[in-house]
């Protein structure tokens, strides 16, 4: 024992423990690596998330700010320790309600639920809501946790699994949920090979600078636990890397000048304890900081270009031309226009970027959170110097996305220590590393123009808009492309002229988040189109009625589309929608102070990349003793696709779903299934597998010679195959394994019918598309300016919900990613690079979220379905804005929609009604 440490006692999880350790050290650390409980997360060390919620003495409590010395002699109770043997009433209850989607934050959560039960075995919803507004959650909307925990005194079994042919539309609970609420998923952040070396960045204090490294062997030589240190002259491959081949611009370790805040210049590595314990500050290094420019505005302006080979700043410039826009303006009865301005979100997932790296044989192994293995591992080789053979990603179970973690973070990073020293390595990041070094939503500029007869027929509009995409290119040729094809949203808009560009800054990387530029988009046009229906004297809902595609129709970009759900959407929201007028007119009368409005706005989104490859591959296979094997490659980061690809499969193949073994995500198990994004899994890789499920069936139907309606069963080692009163029986331990060690199997490819886009932005980007539109009720107090959302309609056509209750929690989770776009949510470099001082919405600022799922089978998706993860979003801000609008007079031009802006909007309104 050394003189720092101490000797401990507590009872952890019903067990003595007795400890010989620091007493200043965080619970939560000496939880996770002295006692080997990692169902405690941890997302901030700070207090600001809840994630590493534990019980002491009944209480609950943030174990990242609990010295252990003060729960000496006390009760401390992990996620581990609810139930023994089997789960609780609580665990199970979240389950079956699809509380927990990603996972991460159903730890803490479900500590601090039990510690209410305890109180009170039946909460109401606003208990609920107080008891578990400390602990974070990015992906769910907290509604099904409510509703978990208000229900979890009145346990009911859990439902069979559905039989043959009836997987989809059943509200399946997660195939993989039982870990994500036991504490036993695997994060990041939770495995780690022995004696592994812990490895830190040092990163840019600096928007732009010149750096030189000073003597690294002597500052090593300093620290005796420091092993090796590493910058970009190590590197063995090409020091570059980018999601889009042709735009890759960004190194893994900057060389001699960093270009954003943020930015890796070197690698540290050694033990555990030196690491932790080590003051980066003091690192060898030497800064010539220069001018940067952050704004788009001011990097067009610029003389010195971000990167040399972009003059101008402009990255890739997006455009969609059709009819005769400016005509068609000039001759409409009645034109609207405006600006707005979008800021910088942070994806705020509760896990920071984590993952290890060891050696297996001659193979680099990496486990890490991720969306896009197998673009991980071939961007991860080509900076290694290695074949794509030589690297394997294992994707670890990932604690939210949302975009960000398709692009590699420290993947290269641990491969390079592992690769050099020959030892496994492990990485966390910090809550202020992940927010300043990993991409955002992009910052943007929009102007638009929308014009319309006097019926309130929509004639034209034309659309600009600058997207700030940072340092480096990311996926800003994806943004700049998809905004002008979405823009005039998923109505009839016979004129267009849409542009946008991507701009180069010294600004966070802009990258994937959830829409991909659309939301913004959807802003402006959504708030113009309130505009423009009172300039026609039309009702608002109306308008977009009047105005929404049908099957048929043509888009702006020459598309003619079927299975067009919106028009059922916006039908589904007319019974509240008239209702909540009455209401806030009512409410409005009688109140000076507080002023209630409601607003609408709808949304479109094309599944999967734009006009390029998009392909998915599944592999199914059936051993010769009887095991069903489903390869699926798609990352499931909470959205689904571990239960709703198998719902899908085996129902094209006619078995029942609990027959099936699925194998997740691995670079040496799985055939590639693409990235997770784009709202492509469900409707891609879905149409892989129901391809592999009847490429299946058609063999087994074939071999025994029975026809399409006949039944399939396995038995051991038999495949029983009935039709009618004929019975046929295939024995598999006599059909010859094929390499991958099958006796049976099949391999299908699918990827979506597309064709690039001319010179005017015409062609078919996409083959499928969701669609749906949300009405929100606000409640605007007129003196402060803070809006409260009282209640969102969302009505979404997925196509066929394949999974009704994973679908409802797609829209909860969108509606609260949408709801602090609007609100609160604005990333500032330098300012808001924390959990408490960025702020993500929290169980209490939710309102009541109606869904409605629309079905309206789309004739390209796996049984009808479409894509449902990215557009839930679309519509949530712009339809809070029309509704504040609705409440005050008041137009927000810049978003979020603080409470400064918001009086001022007012002001603006009363001084020019």
């Amino acid at each position: 024992m050394s003189h720092s440490e101490k000797s401990l006692e507590m009872t952890v999880n019903g067990e003595h423990a007795t400890l010989a350790i620091s007493p200043s050290r965080r619970l939560s650390e000496v939880l996770r690596e002295d006692l080997n409980l990692r169902g405690t997360k941890v997302g901030c060390n700070a207090g600001d998330c809840g994630a590493c919620t534990v019980l002491v003495d009944g209480e609950p409590v943030c174990a990242c700010l609990t010295p252990v010395a003060q729960v000496e002699g006390k009760s401390v109770v992990t996620v581990e320790g609810l139930a023994s043997g089997r789960m609780s009433a609580l665990q199970d209850s979240f389950l079956r309600h699809g509380a927990a989607q990603c996972g991460i934050c159903s730890p803490g959560m479900l500590m601090a639920a039990s510690a209410l039960l305890e109180r009170n075995a039946t909460p109401s919803r606003t208990e609920v809501e107080d008891a578990l507004g400390g602990v974070l959650c990015r992906c769910t909307g907290y509604s099904k946790i409510i509703d978990a925990v208000c229900t979890a005194a009145n346990p009911a079994s859990s439902a069979e699994l559905p039989g043959a042919g009836d997987a989809v539309g059943a509200r399946v609970e997660r195939l993989d949920g039982g870990p994500k609420v036991t504490g036993a998923e695997v994060f990041g952040a939770d495995y780690w090979p022995k004696d592994a070396l812990l490895v830190r960045v040092v990163r840019s204090p600096h928007h732009k600078a010149a750096f030189s490294i000073g003597d690294v062997e002597a500052w090593r030589a300093q620290h005796s636990g420091v092993e090796a240190v590493f910058t970009a002259a190590d590197i063995p491959g090409d020091n570059c890397f980018g999601v889009i081949p042709p735009y890759a611009d960004q190194p893994a370790l900057a060389e001699v000048s960093v270009r954003f805040r943020g930015e890796a210049v070197a690698l540290v590595a050694g033990n555990a304890e030196t690491i932790n314990g080590l003051d980066i500050l003091d690192f060898p290094i030497r800064w010539e900081p220069d001018e940067a420019y952050l704004e788009t505005s001011a990097a067009l302006d610029a003389d010195v270009p971000v990167h040399d080979q972009r003059p101008g700043n402009v990255l890739v410039v997006g455009k969609v031309r059709q009819g005769g826009t400016e005509d068609a303006l000039a001759a409409a009865a009645h034109v609207v226009e405006g600006h707005m301005e979008t800021a910088y979100v942070e994806h705020a997932y509760i896990e920071p970027e984590a993952g290890a790296a060891w050696m297996d044989g001659d193979v680099l192994v990496i486990q890490v959170c991720t969306q896009a293995p197998i673009m991980n591992r071939d961007e991860t080789a080509a900076i290694l110097g290695l074949s794509k053979e030589n690297v394997r990603i294992v994707p670890a179970a990932t604690g939210g996305g949302f975009g960000s973690k398709i692009d590699v973070s420290l993947q290269p990073l641990i491969g390079l220590v592992t690769l050099k020293t020959g030892k496994p390595c492990r990485m966390v990041y910090t809550r202020s590393e992940s927010m300043i070094s990993t991409t955002k939503r992009h910052p943007a500029n929009l102007q638009a123009r929308i014009g319309a007869d006097a019926d309130g027929h929509v004639l034209a509009m034309s659309m600009s808009g600058d997207f700030n995409t940072g340092a480096y290119a990311s996926w800003g040729p994806t943004v700049a492309g998809r905004v002008p094809l979405h823009a005039p949203g998923p109505y009839r808009t016979p004129n267009y002229d849409g542009r946008a560009q991507a701009v180069h800054t010294h600004g966070p990387v802009s990258g994937a988040f959830r829409g991909f530029g659309v939301p913004q988009a959807a802003v402006i046009q959504e708030t113009l189109y309130d505009e423009l229906a009172a300039a026609c004297g039309v009702d608002r809902l109306e308008f977009r009625r009047m105005n929404a595609l049908r099957d048929g129709d043509r888009t702006a970009f020459g598309q003619r589309l079927f299975g067009v759900g919106i028009g059922e959407c916006l039908d589904a929201l007319a019974p509240r929608w008239h209702d909540a007028v009455v209401d806030a007119d009512q409410f409005n009368a009688d109140n000076a102070y507080f002023k209630r409005g409601i607003g609408v706005a709808s949304c479109w989104y094309g599944c999967g990349n734009t006009s390029i490859p998009n392909p998915s591959t599944i592999r199914l296979g059936i051993t010769s003793d009887g095991r069903l094997c489903l390869h699926q490659g798609a990352v499931d980061i909470g959205q689904g696709s571990n239960t709703v690809i198998p719902q899908i499969c085996a129902d094209a193949l006619g078995i029942a779903l609990r027959k099936i073994e699925l194998i997740s995500a691995d670079t040496a198990l799985t055939p590639d299934c693409g990235k997770t994004s784009g709202s492509r899994q469900t409707y891609v890789t879905g149409k892989a597998a129901e391809l592999a499920g009847l490429s299946l069936r058609q063999t087994i139907l074939r071999m025994s010679n029975r026809g399409p309606d006949a039944d399939i069963d396995i038995q051991r080692h038999r495949l029983i195959i009935t039709e009618g009163t004929e019975i046929s029986e295939i024995d598999l331990s006599e059909l010859a394994p094929d390499e991958n060690g099958y006796a049976l199997a099949a391999e299908e490819t699918y990827d979506p019918p597309t064709t690039a886009l001319d010179e005017n932005g015409q062609g078919t980007p996409y083959a499928v598309y969701g669609y749906g539109a949300q009405l929100a009720e606000v409640e605007v107090d007129v003196k402060l300016g803070k809006v409260v959302v009282r209640r969102i309609t969302a009505a979404h056509d997925v196509g066929r919900a394949i999974n009704p209750m994973l679908a409802e929690g797609q829209i909860e989770g969108g509606i609260a990613q949408g709801l602090g776009m609007a609100l609160m949510e604005e990333y500032v470099p330098g300012v808001t690079e924390n959990l408490h001082d960025y702020l993500i919405p929290t169980i209490g600022d939710m309102p009541e979220i109606q869904s409605i799922l629309i079905e309206k089978a789309d004739p390209e998706g796996p049984m009808g379905a479409k894509g449902l993860g990215e557009h839930v979003l679309i519509p949530t801000a712009p339809a809070i804005l029309n509704a504040i609008r609705h409440a005050t007079g008041a137009r927000i031009r810049r978003l979020p929609a603080l409470p400064h802006r918001v009086l001022a909007a007012i002001q603006e309104a009363e001084e020019n009604p």
